[in-house]
């Protein structure tokens, strides 16, 4: 069975660990403040001097970036579909009460048409084997000019490159369901490495046109972070992040797009 025809009849299912009791996604970012802060400094490096009216954290969980856009914005919405990361961002938002919070999912966005003048999308496409819909409601609801940062699971990040080269394979056009076998059920949500061309090719089909790419978290690695203090990891990061991204090296890639019209 495909990936989408997996995701389709697991979307009857209630399969989200994000809901599970016995999950804690703040307890996935213990031990990754690098890859937080790699993230927060593509968003920054993205909206510099930029300042928009109304933004939207689509599948934002606890509201981990939603605090970085009250930088940028006079309006901000959590919009998460995970009853249980509201009830955590209940807590984790205490002190940004202007933040909004929704649960709706990114397949549903309950906003006006072009009612947005900026969406942040960020760790939701590797659950997506499909996006075209989230895509198209990205695009629904943003303004004709209105910006979008999507980060994106990349399958042909370095150390793939390696092993495609090794193997003389080719990469597939098709996104990758990353889950170990025995987690490859219709009860399990999808977890899925992308194409970036083919993700482009997304964008377009949506009316979003890619302004920027950035390739983030580039120095991923239990070993690396082991021996290399963040902050030295951090410093190499600024610099990677725009030299690395023409080639898709990092297994995160951050696109700026821009609605249309």
């Amino acid at each position: 069975m495909s990936v989408l025809a997996q995701t389709e009849r697991s979307s009857k299912t209630k399969a989200d660990q994000y809901d599970d009791p016995s999950y804690n996604y703040l307890d996935y970012w213990l031990g990754r403040d690098y890859e937080h802060q790699a993230e927060v400094m593509a968003i920054k490096r993205l909206l510099k001097g930029k300042h928009f009216n109304e933004a939207i954290d689509i599948g934002g969980g606890y509201g981990r970036l939603s605090v970085l856009l009250t930088q940028f914005a006079s309006h901000v919405i959590l919009a998460e579909p995970s009853q249980k990361q509201l009830d955590i961002a209940k807590t984790f938002l205490r002190d940004h009460a202007a933040i909004k919070q929704s649960l709706m999912p990114a397949s549903n966005i309950k906003l006006k048409d072009n009612s947005v003048d900026l969406v942040l999308f960020v760790r939701v496409m590797h659950h997506l084997p499909d996006p075209r819909r989230e895509l198209d409601e990205i695009a629904r609801i943003l303004k004709p000019g209105g910006l979008a940062i999507i980060e994106v699971a990349n399958y042909m990040h370095a150390q793939n490159r390696f092993k495609h080269l090794v193997k003389a394979q080719k990469f597939s056009a098709e996104p990758v369901d990353i889950r170990s076998p025995e987690h490859r059920t219709n009860q399990e949500i999808p977890f899925v490495n992308h194409n970036p061309h083919t993700v482009i090719r997304q964008f377009k089909a949506a009316g979003l046109t890619v302004e920027r790419v950035l390739s983030v978290s580039n120095l991923r690695s239990p070993l690396v972070k082991k021996i290399i203090p963040s902050k030295l990891l951090l410093l190499a990061e600024r610099s990677l992040q725009p030299v690395l991204a023409p080639a898709f090296f990092g297994p995160s890639i951050f696109f700026l797009v821009r609605k249309d019209h």
